[in-house]
């Protein structure tokens, strides 16, 4: 066992036992780190795994207490089998229709794409951006046109290196959010009628962007625990001509499964024998349980076939619209379409998030959040186990804020959504996230909003409702 593990499973074991009791208080992580002589990271890492079991739970500005006693573990979903063909892709009506309510304050978002605002420190970026403004050099705004901010684009750099990955900087363009960079590397390598291969299932984004540009998708075997089956996608782009995949192998959109490292470097070596670039949606990356940020395919890349795509919608800055990919060999490519497109991304927002990343704080911001999220994920966890029947099915990411539930027959996702909607609860069922609707008894429910006490109580109505739709 490595460190954390054995410390987690010592807590785990006193938890079971009854030596340490609901509402006892564990160690701080100073103190842990201090008796057992292991780093602040590995406690960490152990306190988030035990969060994510539900054995224990963080209370803000107060430490960590062992949770009520836990319902039964649901089991996990099982790998869906995609169909073998292509699909022409029409997605986007029944996306505008199902999620139009989700921006009505007075409902409770668990259909959302997006955390709650109150996680981010939204007030201290605002402070940031009138000074920030004032020292730009006007010459600036037309020299970083394209590309972006030069100031925003080192840091951005600086967190690849960090993170141990080597990006040149020349591939970096910064865009309008992770969409448009997304998009443009989509455009970059692609044409009208091509194949693209997606995750099954997938983020409905992905599925609208090939709509629009009239792509034909192709689906691959995806763990809801380790992502991509590499076998899968190995028989499809041996049988389809493939001319992009892309996916997402950290905390996919709507899994929250998280590719093991020796899968990704298998990946990319796979993609690059068949010379098939793979745009790489990694926007959830930041937000890992663990004690380091899990590397991305881009980390294993060696001849420019993968364009890595993030933004800082959903780590720091919601609203500011602020993307960017490192496109390989794509990237001038990637520079002529924006060129063509958008011009440029907002100056105002490049600079501020540019100023916020030099002065530090960044860091103790994420781990704030992710501690916020694996808390958040353990309690939504507990309460489907108590309130939805049973043979229900649920995912236990290790990062990212969705849980992917699989209703026990015969159960319907888009009734339940609708019913949900009575009530004045947003959902994202399942026919959102395949090109031929296959999922209709599952759904994607959001944890990402802490601090909303609705919460519990529409998870309990979910499972009344659900269990309506099976009399």
């Amino acid at each position: 066992m490595k460190r954390y593990e054995q410390y987690a499973e010592e807590i785990a074991e006193l938890i079971r036992t009854g030596v340490l009791r609901a509402g006892d208080r564990l160690p701080s992580v100073r103190q842990a780190s201090s008796s057992r002589r292991i780093s602040p990271a590995t406690v960490f890492e152990a306190y988030y795994r035990l969060e994510a079991r539900g054995l224990i739970q963080a209370r803000p500005r107060s430490g960590y207490y062992v949770s009520a006693v836990p319902a039964a573990r649901a089991a996990e979903p099982a790998t869906a089998l995609p169909s073998p063909s292509t699909t022409e892709v029409e997605i986007s009506e029944l996306v505008f229709d199902v999620l139009g309510s989700t921006r009505r304050p007075d409902v409770v978002p668990l259909g959302s794409a997006f955390p709650s605002p109150a996680l981010f420190p939204l007030d201290r970026l605002a402070r940031t951006l009138t000074p920030a403004m004032r020292r730009l050099d006007a010459g600036r705004i037309v020299e970083e046109l394209t590309t972006g901010s030069e100031a925003l684009r080192r840091q951005i750099g600086l967190r690849y290196a960090v993170g141990g990955t080597a990006v040149d900087a020349r591939e970096l363009v910064v865009t309008d959010g992770a969409m448009e960079a997304l998009n443009l590397c989509l455009q970059a390598v692609t044409r009208p009628g091509d194949v693209v291969a997606i995750e099954s299932p997938c983020f409905y984004a992905a599925l609208q962007a090939l709509e629009r540009l009239q792509l034909r998708a192709v689906e691959v075997a995806t763990h809801p625990r380790h992502g991509v089956e590499l076998a899968s996608l190995a028989e499809v782009l041996a049988r389809h001509p493939v001319k992009a995949c892309w996916f997402m192998p950290s905390f996919q959109n709507p899994l929250g499964s998280l590719m093991p490292e020796a899968n990704k470097r298998a990946l990319v070596e796979l993609l690059a024998r068949h010379g098939v670039p793979l745009i790489e949606d990694d926007v959830y990356g930041e937000l890992h349980f663990g004690a380091r940020r899990p590397p991305p395919a881009k980390a294993f890349d060696r001849d420019g076939l993968v364009m890595h795509c993030s933004s800082f919608s959903k780590c720091l800055a919601p609203g500011y619209r602020v993307g960017w990919t490192a496109a390989g060999r794509f990237a001038p490519a990637v520079q002529r379409l924006k060129l063509m497109t958008t011009l440029t991304t907002a100056v105002p927002s490049q600079e501020a998030l540019a100023a916020y990343l030099q002065q530090g704080g960044y860091e103790r911001h994420l781990r704030q959040l992710r501690q916020a999220l694996a808390g958040s994920q353990a309690r939504m966890l507990d309460a489907v186990g108590r309130y939805f029947p049973a043979g229900t099915r649920v995912t236990r990411p290790e990062g990212g804020y969705f849980l992917w539930v699989e209703l026990p027959p015969p159960a319907d996702a888009l009734q339940l959504q609708r019913l949900a909607a009575a009530h004045d609860i947003s959902l994202a069922p399942g026919h959102l996230f395949s090109a031929d609707r296959r999922f209709a008894r599952c759904l994607r429910l959001n944890y990402g909003n802490p601090g909303d006490a609705r919460v519990e109580e529409a998870v309990r109505t979910l499972g009344r409702l659900v269990a309506q739709l099976r009399a």
